[in-house]
């Protein structure tokens, strides 16, 4: 089947060359399913050296949904971890560590290849939800797995453009499925604390009340919250990013909506800038390109969007 763009992976897999496979214009994005019958996915594909203890058991024959995450790789953690699956269910995992498996012949596997910045996880986050699969007859799983499974065929099928939107569509659907994983909501806003001090999650609920204000900076979180600025990078700092990167990410995903969400001519691109808090179109254009791999525009264009 063919590829949906020229971009190139470093990962490796023992994926038959019939499977399907579906690359993006952003660095690192793919997808890749198995759909041979009789293909045992004997391993994940996988950046660095497997993970020691970490160890995968199909319960059945059938579709399993793996997420690869790349970037931001954890430290392995030693503890013996054996997860039973079933079919539907969604995993994410550190492609630097990935898990074994151990399944019976004739199951088949999608895998989502997607750096962890793209779906707005800290290191924390993706050792947490590596760890706790998200099962295929839980509500989310329910919903998400058989339309992420359809994606991923339909993608590598399709010729670019529709290819690519299509596989866009699907990290956009788990950057909401890693949200409530990691305790946040399909926004980014804080939803289940997921063990952050009440400080923290009083802040980023306010973050997000005034994420369209472009004076928010550190100086006015701390006084509106009266503590110093240094006590609130101490709190962030825990979440292994800074206060600015969150602000940041947050008005960077936000602009990413709604550049795909509006139609032709009704916003400009530097109308949505401005709406998000950012001063110069320059200058959001830069951070765009260096966050997705695309300028807004060429996001704008490949996901429909109109204006100029």
């Amino acid at each position: 089947m063919p590829t949906t763009s020229s971009a190139t992976s470093n990962a490796t897999s023992n994926v038959p060359s019939t499977a399907g496979r579906s690359s993006l214009p952003s660095p690192g994005v793919e997808i890749r399913t198995g759909e041979q019958s009789g293909w045992t996915p004997a391993r994940l594909p996988a950046e660095g050296r497997p993970h020691p203890a970490h160890r995968l058991l199909a319960q059945d024959r059938g579709e399993y949904l793996f997420v690869g995450l790349r970037g931001r790789a954890t430290a392995p953690d030693p503890r013996p971890l054996t997860l039973h699956l079933a079919p539907g269910d969604i995993c994410f995992y550190d492609v630097r560590h990935a898990p074994a498996l151990d399944f019976a012949a004739g199951c088949r596997a999608t895998v989502f290849l997607v750096p962890s910045e793209l779906l707005g996880l800290t290191r924390h986050d993706t050792a947490r939800i590596a760890r706790t699969p998200v099962a295929g007859g839980s509500r989310m799983g329910a919903l998400l797995s058989p339309l992420l499974s359809d994606l991923a065929r339909t993608a590598a099928e399709a010729g670019p453009p529709v290819g690519e939107m299509l596989a866009w569509n699907a990290v956009n659907l788990l950057a909401t499925l890693a949200a409530e994983q990691s305790g946040t909501d399909t926004h980014g806003a804080p939803g289940t604390p997921g063990g952050r001090p009440p400080a923290l999650v009083r802040i980023m609920e306010y973050v997000e009340l005034h994420l369209t204000d472009p004076d928010l900076s550190p100086e006015a979180i701390a006084r509106a919250h009266h503590i110093s600025v240094r006590y609130l990078h101490k709190l962030f700092k825990d979440e292994d990013t800074t206060v600015g990167r969150w602000i940041l990410r947050r008005r960077l995903e936000e602009c990413r909506r709604d550049l795909m969400r509006y139609g032709r001519g009704s916003r400009t691109i530097a109308a949505v800038a401005g709406r998000w808090g950012f001063l110069s179109a320059t200058h959001f254009s830069r951070v765009f390109r260096s966050a997705y791999g695309m300028s807004p525009r060429e996001w704008r264009d490949m996901t429909g969007g109109g204006g100029t």
